[in-house]
């Protein structure tokens, strides 16, 4: 999904305010996406970022040698207490073990007056880059689990987790991308890569069912070359 995070990273950016002068920490910055848009806006020595995932870790670090990348948790970040000017989380919310925890993380760390910004994909309103793929899914299996029941998908979550955790002037509102796909194959080729909650699914299946699904998938996509349009929920808030 980066070919459609990374067209989130300056919407949220704009949004938290970025700029230069000011320190920012970019949490579960995965590879960087978000990471490579805070250095260009207000320099690498300014930029911090965790991720739990070693991996991601290691590739943050390979494409951007001059931040402080550290493995870290949401929940548990090893800053001090008002550290940060801004603290964004793109796209990771609803992957925390405990998100309630992690956003109160968030704004411990960010000064008084400064801005805590995350963001979700839509998912429960289908309006996520995964729903086309999710669609296919539940008509060949009503039962199958997708991803709109994760924390934020749902307009209004992150509003809650931002209040409970004590942000003040907190505003939701949605970020809109569209990816521009040449082929089919190229839009289906990701999720054969078993990433994720969808290239898990279908990694699960036997040979016959992924052949029905991606075929699914193909009949309720448009004719390509297309171009896919997803939002975010985002909220801001001040610490």
């Amino acid at each position: 999904m980066g070919r459609y995070s990374i067209l989130l990273s300056p919407q949220l950016a704009d949004l938290a305010g970025v700029r230069a002068g000011q320190r920012v920490l970019d949490v579960g910055c995965g590879p960087g996406a978000l990471t490579r848009e805070l250095v260009a806006r207000v320099g690498p020595a300014a930029v911090s970022a965790v991720d739990p995932s070693e991996s991601f870790v290691a590739a943050a670090r390979e494409r951007q040698p001059e931040v402080d990348v550290q493995p870290a948790p949401a929940e548990n970040l090893p800053f001090a207490d008002d550290a940060f000017d801004a603290t964004l989380a793109q796209l990771v919310v609803q992957f925390m073990s405990d998100p309630a925890a992690g956003v109160a993380e968030m704004r411990r760390v960010t000064r008084p007056g400064g801005v805590v910004a995350a963001c979700v994909w839509a998912h429960a309103s289908g309006q996520g880059p995964l729903s086309p793929f999710w669609n296919a899914v539940r008509e060949l299996d009503r039962k199958a689990r997708d991803e709109s029941h994760l924390v934020g998908s749902t307009e209004g979550d992150l509003t809650e987790l931002f209040q409970a955790a004590g942000l003040r002037e907190v505003e939701e509102t949605a970020l809109s991308v569209g990816v521009f796909h040449p082929s089919f194959d190229e839009w289906w080729e990701p999720y054969t890569f078993g990433v994720g909650p969808a290239g898990e699914h279908l990694a699960g299946l036997d040979p016959e069912r992924q052949a029905e699904l991606r075929e699914r998938c193909r009949a309720l996509l448009p004719d390509a070359p297309f171009t896919l349009a997803a939002s975010a929920w985002t909220a801001r808030g001040l610490a």
